[in-house]
């Protein structure tokens, strides 16, 4: 486990401590399931996902499939998302309206994607371990609905803190790393 895991997991694990003993000391039982299950629940959407893209890049970098174009820099990309202002001139010819109607719709079948092209790309939206996070995500709020013990304040509140706290925990992992090659 690599210490940007660590630290998430130890993160999220005392979050969830504090957030059990505030919702002890200062709210009745139903906030505390509230407040649990969604907390653990959102948790482990997160780490599924986490788990699921970082098994997919591995695969993609296994097998040397690179889908990035570097021909251009973020920055430019960013300013320019549609090549408006580079510095090849491309020459229009004006052509019919029912010719480039031909053409256009050319390029779209030219495009189209298979089945197995989607499913291939998709694997990670289809992972197990996240389908089992959200079926367990579902299945908590059913739990809590049919008890009649559903608070959705809380409810949600507690499902927002894990995205939170992980964006937050790799933001500082990222300026603590770009601290230290500057160093």
């Amino acid at each position: 486990m690599s210490s940007t895991n660590r630290k998430i997991l130890f993160v999220l694990l005392s979050v969830d401590i504090l957030l059990l003993l505030i919702a002890v000391i200062f709210f009745d039982i139903k906030i505390v399931y509230n407040t649990q299950i969604g907390y653990i629940t959102a948790t482990l959407v997160m780490v599924a996902s986490i788990i699921s893209y970082r098994r997919m890049v591995n695969a993609r970098i296994k097998h040397n499939i690179v889908t990035m174009d570097d021909s251009r820099d973020v920055i430019d990309k960013l300013e320019d998302p549609y090549d408006l202002y580079s510095e090849e001139v491309t020459e229009i010819k004006e052509k019919d309206l029912a010719q480039t109607i031909k053409e256009e719709k050319k390029k779209l079948k030219e495009n189209r994607r298979t089945v197995y092209q989607t499913i291939k790309d998709t694997k990670a939206a289809l992972s197990i371990y996240r389908l089992g996070a959200y079926a367990v995500l579902i299945l908590g709020f059913f739990y809590l609905k049919r008890q009649e013990m559903l608070h959705i304040p809380s409810y949600i509140i507690s499902l927002g803190i894990p995205t939170v706290i992980l964006v937050w925990v790799l933001l500082k992992e990222k300026e603590n790393h770009s601290q230290d090659t500057i160093e």
